[in-house]
């Protein structure tokens, strides 16, 4: 858009989700920050590196550290699955800023927030607040550009997101466990043809 031009980013989640999300982001420039649970270094903060994203861990860091350490935020994309944080990251987003809801969260999670200052934020600040979950064929014509930038800017880095591979859907107990028990699983591939 011509008018509005960001600059910082800040990402909440470190799954598949954030991790396309940090790429796609810093694909266009953006300086970005990973702001989740687990503490570094592990692999997804190491594959967030090698693009030249930071990372930060909510277990050392606070939503307010990472505002402060990333400087005003044009941008906070929610892929944590954790709607209290999510929506708590409204009241760090800077001026003009836009928060993108992108995680599904199915329970029953409350929180308190400070919803005067939010709304307060978001009315004299000039916010926006978006849920997103489909799209248009030309969304899926720039993310295959984009993979394809990815894979030219930072080799074999997409490649590292497949951390395992399942041969048949007979198998689908050890895809279960790699999901379920697997801390350093990312994407798990069931192979159901030959190649």
């Amino acid at each position: 858009m011509r008018v509005w031009r960001p600059v910082r980013a800040a990402v909440l989640g470190a799954g598949p989700i954030g991790l396309l999300s940090a790429l796609a982001l810093r694909l266009r420039g953006l300086e970005v920050v990973v702001y989740s649970r687990r503490s570094a270094p592990y692999r997804n903060s190491d594959l967030l590196e090698a693009i030249g994203a930071r990372y930060l861990s909510s277990a050392d860091s606070s939503i307010d550290d990472l505002a402060s350490t990333a400087g005003p935020l044009d941008m906070i994309v929610d892929a944590s699955g954790f709607s209290p944080l999510a929506l708590g990251a409204a009241r760090v987003l800077g001026t003009n800023g836009v928060l993108v809801l992108a995680s599904v969260t199915g329970g029953k999670e409350t929180a308190e927030l400070p919803t005067d200052v939010i709304n307060e934020g978001f009315v004299l600040g000039n916010k926006v607040m978006v849920g997103t979950v489909n799209a248009h064929r030309d969304d899926f014509v720039t993310g295959v550009e984009d993979l394809l930038r990815a894979e030219a800017f930072y080799p074999g880095w997409l490649e590292k997101l497949i951390t395992n591979r399942v041969a048949g859907l007979e198998r689908f107990d050890e895809m279960l466990g790699h999901l379920e028990n697997d801390r350093e699983a990312i994407k798990v591939v069931v192979e159901v043809g030959s190649r």
